[in-house]
């Protein structure tokens, strides 16, 4: 497998590496370098405390932890960090229950896919194609079943 490198920059003692859990595993873990209550309901934004420069031509996605999101209610807020972004990595949690949730620190709060950016060029057209089987139907399109 060939693997481009990821430069990352950690700003404290108590910053973690960013780290793949297990082999073959798509997402990348961040850590939380502090203890912090999530108030029930509430909202937190975590600087993790690390840089990262990412190879060219990607792009770092933040997606939820899977226990955290489905089974603790912990969802991530946002989630896109451009090529060129430099600073460190925060990232917003929403609580979408009614109890507290304790993160210590060292503990994973979300997952990072780096993922390769196509870019393309915009064209204004009078008439998009409408050679789809789907068109412009929108929400319950497949049907319930």
């Amino acid at each position: 497998m060939n693997r481009k490198t990821l430069k990352v920059q950690l700003h404290s003692k108590d910053a973690k590496v960013p780290a793949y859990a297990n082999s073959g595993d798509a997402g990348m873990d961040l850590f939380t370098p502090n203890k912090i209550v999530l108030k029930a309901r509430g909202k937190v934004i975590i600087d993790t405390q690390v840089s990262i420069e990412l190879p060219k031509n990607t792009v770092a996605l933040v997606w939820d932890k899977g226990g955290l999101g489905c089974v603790k209610g912990i969802k991530v807020l946002g989630g896109v960090f451009d090529e060129n972004f430099r600073g460190t990595y925060t990232i917003g949690l929403a609580n979408l229950t009614d109890k507290d949730y304790l993160f210590e620190a060292g503990d994973k709060i979300c997952q990072i896919l780096i993922q390769p950016i196509e870019y393309v060029n915009v064209k204004i057209v009078d008439k998009l194609s409408d050679k789809t089987a789907r068109g412009a139907k929108r929400f319950g399109s497949t049907g319930k079943k």
